[in-house]
């Protein structure tokens, strides 16, 4: 009986996967199954007999020896592990050893029973897996994102070094924090939201950012990328995120954001962030039914600034009108800089056109404050142009369009002053916008040509010269007076070849008179600021006098008081020039600046043309005639000619008189004529009036 069971067990024992041997108290080999023989390539007959220590090295020969002594010692069961085995081949494998005492029948220790199970495979797995998790640590720590796994609480459960130093807590005060204690209370619910997305739909989220405070109170910005941590059964316990600190990415894009919508030079917002803030105004206003008004501001004379004094002093006077117009206004009031010499104001809530008059009126007297430029005093001033919501526009187009119509209708009133947008002013200027669109066509077509005004000796009485001036006849609008004519001339920038052809045919005409046995007479021709500002105008001039053949000294080019005032140093140098040319130089409409007395000794002018308006009103008003008088009289102290123009009345001839004045001109004597009409005029030689 007790034999067929010993059998039987054997028979079980040789069975089993993990290897099973006996030995007895010297260590040496008493039994073995197939499964041990198998682990280190032996035959039973080759291990049964061996002692342990010969199939292993020395180290773990040792190893084996403790662990078996401390059995015996306490007799307690115990496990070798990562013991080295050396098979018959010479190869190594990994053993995991468990072993107990063999006792006799009477109870004393007679040796060790155990099993072995070869853990290569495992132990190199498992030695994968820590090298893997030991990578994967090491770029975690070192990677400047902040990684951190969270529970489904919101509770820290793992955190690097980067999301420490982010925060400015360390590892062991963030594990088990909530994040309530780095977030305000709005964040949190963000925060919460974006958790609860990624639980319901299992979708992580990417680059989220949001403000976050740190340990010290300091603020900052930061981006997370979130995905959810599952069980071996698919179920959500917690997550796993990518955290990046943007604080500087943030102060960049806002410094980013700042220059693309701030002007650089003043501060003041710029064209962009203009049209931002209006139709925030425009829905604000909608909505309420409240009214703003849009105030178009352009500086009157800001070239003279540059051109005199340098780019410098233009950027200084504009940073000083940016802090007036912040002076002038409303807390709530909006302001920007547009471009140039040119800023825009929002003006919120208008409740009455008189309070918005106030205000209006308050920004040109500040603008209008004498300002120091290099040691000189100068006066600035801006023309205003004011649309309001929702009469005038009710989109950005078209209350910026109103507004800036009339500005321009308040720049050609005159310095200093506003005009409120109306229907007549867009009527102005759609004509304009028609003339503008048909005058680079009139040239082409011969509808611009000439007429002239004859200019009387008052001594004689006899036409000493005419007056070139420009008109034009197009089919569709008609005649086009001087008045709509120019502007639009201007505002197209067609001056300048318009006035080349001017002075060509002017010429050529003055020639053509002379070949028909008229008298030689002087041909006055008006020049522009644009003109006198091109590189060509001297090349134009030249080429026009020797095409022609015309003596220089027949042609006067006049240029007005106001054009000389307002960009007195550079003129100077281009009237130097035409001077050299042997041309004449006279000042026209002088007297309407009231402040270019003491500069026209300073000018190679030869002639002096008293204004209309001072002309007009000579027999009446005194101040005028003085103001007539003191013209004469420094005009002819500086041996220059002296010529009234405007004149239309007995009255008016008889206080010009010689020796007032050397020459007149005006609708008593002619209107403008034809070439043909003037020639008639140039034959007859005197003007029987002035006998």
């Amino acid at each position: 009986m007790g034999g067929l069971k010993e059998k039987e067990y054997r028979s079980i024992i040789d069975n089993i996967q993990d290897g099973y041997f006996e030995i007895d108290l010297a260590g040496t080999y008493i039994y073995v199954n197939t499964a041990f023989c198998d682990l280190y390539g032996y035959t039973k007959e080759e291990i049964v007999g061996v002692n342990y220590r010969e199939l292993t090295n020395e180290e773990n020969a040792r190893k084996a020896f403790r662990a078996f002594n401390q059995i015996y010692q306490t007799g307690v069961t115990g496990k070798l592990i990562d013991y080295e085995a050396v098979r018959k081949d010479g190869s190594w494998r990994q053993v995991e050893i468990s072993a107990s005492l063999i006792m006799d029948d009477s109870g004393k220790p007679i040796g060790f029973r155990g099993t072995s199970r070869d853990v290569t495979e495992r132990r190199q797995m498992e030695e994968r897996l820590r090298r893997s998790e030991e990578r994967y640590r090491a770029i975690i720590e070192n990677i400047e994102d902040a990684c951190f796994e969270v529970d489904l609480k919101g509770r820290f459960t793992f955190v690097n070094d980067a999301l420490c130093s982010n925060l400015g807590y360390t590892r062991e005060e963030l594990i088990g924090m909530d994040q309530r204690k780095y977030s305000e209370d709005d964040t949190v619910r963000e925060l919460f939201l974006l958790f609860n997305k990624v639980y319901r739909t299992g979708e992580p989220v990417k680059a989220y950012s949001f403000e976050l405070s740190r340990k010290d109170g300091t603020r900052g910005f930061c981006e997370i990328s979130v995905s959810l941590i599952r069980n071996k059964q698919g179920e959500p316990i917690g997550f796993r995120g990518i955290a990046r600190d943007i604080t500087e990415r943030k102060k960049h894009e806002e410094q980013i954001r700042y220059l693309a919508t701030h002007d650089v030079l003043t501060g003041l917002p710029n064209r962009i962030m203009f049209r931002e803030v209006l139709q925030q105004n425009i829905d604000f206003a909608y909505r309420y039914r409240q009214q703003f008004a849009v105030l178009f501001a352009d500086l009157d004379g800001f070239k003279i600034v540059n051109d005199t004094f340098g780019h410098e002093a233009g950027d200084m006077v504009l940073i000083e009108c940016a802090v007036r117009l912040r002076s002038a206004l409303r807390a709530s009031d909006f302001i920007a800089r547009l471009g140039g010499d040119e800023f825009v104001i929002l003006v919120k809530n208008v409740t009455s056109i008189e309070n918005l008059t106030t205000l209006v009126n308050k920004v040109l007297a500040t603008i209008r404050e004498p300002l120091t430029i290099k040691g000189k005093e100068h006066a600035l001033s801006a023309s205003i142009g004011v649309s309001i919501y929702p009469q005038d526009g009710q989109d950005k187009q078209s209350l910026t369009k109103a507004a800036d119509l009339a500005m321009y209708a308040a720049k050609e009133k005159g310095n200093n002053n506003f005009q409120f947008f109306s229907m007549g002013i867009k009527a102005q200027f759609r004509e304009r916008t028609m003339f503008e669109e048909s005058l680079p066509q009139a040239m082409e077509r011969n509808e611009l040509f000439l007429e002239y005004q004859p200019k009387l000796d008052l001594k004689t009485g006899a036409i000493t010269g005419v007056e070139a001036l420009l008109r034009w006849y197009n089919p569709s609008l008609g005649l086009v007076t001087p008045m709509r004519l120019i502007p639009a001339a201007e505002s197209s920038g067609l001056i300048v070849p318009i006035g080349r052809w001017v002075l060509r045919t002017a010429c050529e005409k003055n020639m053509a008179w002379q070949r028909q046995g008229l008298p030689r007479i002087g041909m006055a021709v008006n020049l522009s600021h644009r003109q006198l500002m091109d590189e060509r105008l001297i090349d134009d001039i030249k080429e026009a006098l020797a095409e022609s053949g015309m003596d220089p000294g027949l042609l006067e080019l006049e240029i007005t008081e106001n054009l000389l005032l307002s960009y007195f140093p550079r003129i100077i140098n281009v009237l130097n020039q035409l001077k050299e040319l042997g041309v004449r130089l006279a000042l026209d409409d002088f007297g309407s600046g009231y402040s270019s007395l003491a500069q026209i000794r300073h000018l190679p002018v030869d002639t002096l043309k008293i204004d209309r308006s001072i002309v007009g009103n000579i027999p009446v008003n005194k101040i005028d005639m003085a103001v007539a008088e003191a013209i004469v009289g420094i005009g002819k102290s500086l041996d220059m000619t002296i010529v009234a123009e405007g004149v239309e009345t007995p009255e008016q001839l008889a206080c010009l008189q010689d020796p007032f004045c050397d020459e007149v001109q005006g609708f008593y004597f002619s209107k403008p004529v034809s070439p043909e009409h003037a020639a008639e005029l140039i034959s007859k030689r005197k003007f029987e009036t002035l006998k």
